[in-house]
């Protein structure tokens, strides 16, 4: 099969990966570029990635690439990856691998191979077990990668069962696949993720993270996500996925939640992972609230108890705290839209305002998302309002510091006025000085002072400065 068009850059003379090879094979050592870089190419796409794998153990590819590259990184050396940088461009350079997961392990037994085939058999899909020799480029594909991508098929070079017991998140890796290229994945793979999803438990929770976050990062990823619930492998690390399949409306059946859920993710930017993530998790606590009364199905309170359940699913994924409390917030605040209808007050905008603080741009893109209706007066209804809301928001922040609500007085100057040292009244008072705030816009200094002294005698508070010096 002819070499892709795309792949001569990385063999013409002067070119940082040509100059590596050349390196290599002035050694006595093979060098070939492999996985995503030569599978891209195929699909018409630049990857970002240069691999390259090779005969030379790390040891060997250290000395040849020191006093070359402009930077080195050996980070992945006992794993045997050695990482460089030549004239702004990053290469990792792999001896060839053939790994294994113990069953009782988490972390991969490292065995190095002796030729390329033997590293192309232990990848994990057909479509990335191709190779393209360096520097006289030659294209080895002895798994008929390229014929695959043709035809749009998944499939594992060895059988799914040897692919995903040698490393299990391999599963989960397939449903980004036949999300990210439009794949069919064979059915005996589909069966295999079935049969051994439980396998999963072996991997690291920061791994399946971030495979999940990759996924995610697809324009498209709902053919992945019903991958993963078809075969119940998102049971085993996100199992409020299938429990989402609930009807919206068991009289005219609408789409389930489920389906609402993916429309909802695929209506954000996928490089808004935050936005992402509380697409994918915003509806959960709707099967624990479902009930169907007179007027049909209803979820009351689901964004309270949603947010509980995406707080206590991302811990358990391990993602940074600060994720977490954000992503838990826009969940539960993914229905203020729905009371704007109502018609809100200046001081209803800026609770909105204050209540989303720095997520306010995610939280109005996860609303504008939410709407997945079919019937274009509602879509157009919802839209209309959300652009009113911003608008509004507009006109409210040249008038007012909007961005930054908070009381008019700070804890210093309310202990200081009141002669209170820090604990609950501080608080209390700060609180009541915020709705102040919030009903009238900004309120200067002086009326602030006026407000405190009045409300500090209601709670039977005399300020410092009223107080009998005798």
């Amino acid at each position: 099969m002819d070499v892709p068009s795309r792949l001569r850059v990385y063999y013409e003379a002067g070119s940082p990966t040509r100059q590596l090879a050349d390196r290599l094979t002035d050694a006595g050592h093979e060098c070939y570029l492999v996985g995503g870089t030569v599978r891209d190419a195929f699909l018409g796409a630049e990857s970002p990635d240069v691999d390259l794998a090779t005969d030379a153990r790390p040891s060997e590819v250290r000395s040849l690439v020191e006093g070359w590259a402009d930077h080195v990184w050996l980070q992945g050396e006992r794993f045997g990856t050695v990482g460089a940088e030549y004239d702004g461009q990053r290469l990792e350079i792999t001896t060839y691998r053939g790994d294994v997961y113990r069953p009782d392990s988490r972390k991969p037994t490292v065995a190095f191979a002796d030729r390329i085939e033997d590293d192309l058999a232990r990848r994990d899909f057909t479509i990335n077990a191709m190779a393209l020799r360096l520097p006289d480029p030659v294209l080895v594909d002895p798994r008929g990668g390229a014929t695959d991508l043709a035809a749009r098929c998944l499939r594992t070079p060895e059988s799914p069962e040897v692919s995903f017991e040698a490393d299990p998140l391999r599963m989960l890796r397939a449903a980004r696949f036949v999300a990210a290229f439009q794949l069919e994945p064979v059915p005996d793979l589909v069966a295999a993720i079935g049969a051994l999803r439980a396998r999963l438990e072996i991997v690291s929770p920061e791994r399946v993270r971030d495979e999940l976050c990759r996924l995610l990062g697809v324009p498209d990823p709902t053919a992945g996500f019903w991958l993963l619930c078809e075969t119940r492998l998102a049971d085993e690390f996100l199992p409020e996925l299938n429990a989402l399949r609930v009807e919206q409306d068991p009289i005219h059946r609408h789409k389930d939640v489920l389906a609402h859920t993916l429309a909802v993710v695929v209506n954000t930017d996928p490089s808004h992972l935050k936005v992402r993530l509380a697409a994918l998790f915003h509806d959960i606590g709707k099967p624990k609230t479902r009930s169907i009364g007179p007027d049909g199905v209803s979820f009351h309170h689901h964004e309270v108890v949603g947010a509980r359940m995406t707080e206590e699913r991302m811990r358990a994924l391990h993602f940074s705290n600060d994720m977490v409390d954000d992503v838990t917030k826009l969940v539960y605040l993914h229905l203020r839209i729905h009371t704007y209808a109502l018609g809100w007050t200046d001081r209803a905008v800026r609770r909105y305002v204050r209540d989303a603080g720095p997520l306010l741009t995610e939280l109005n893109e996860l609303q504008r998302a939410d709407c997945t209706t079919r019937n274009h007066r509602k879509a157009a209804t919802l839209a209309q309002r959300m652009n009113e809301l911003v608008d509004r928001i507009a006109s409210l922040r040249e008038r007012e510091e909007l961005d930054a609500i908070r009381p008019p007085l700070d804890g210093r100057q309310v202990m200081a006025y009141l002669g209170v040292p820090p604990g609950p009244v501080i608080g209390e008072a700060l609180e009541f000085l915020l709705e102040a705030r919030l009903d009238e816009g900004p309120i200067s200094a002086e009326d602030a002072y006026t407000r405190l002294d009045s409300w500090a005698r209601d709670q039977g508070i005399v300020p410092a400065g009223h107080r009998d010096s005798s």
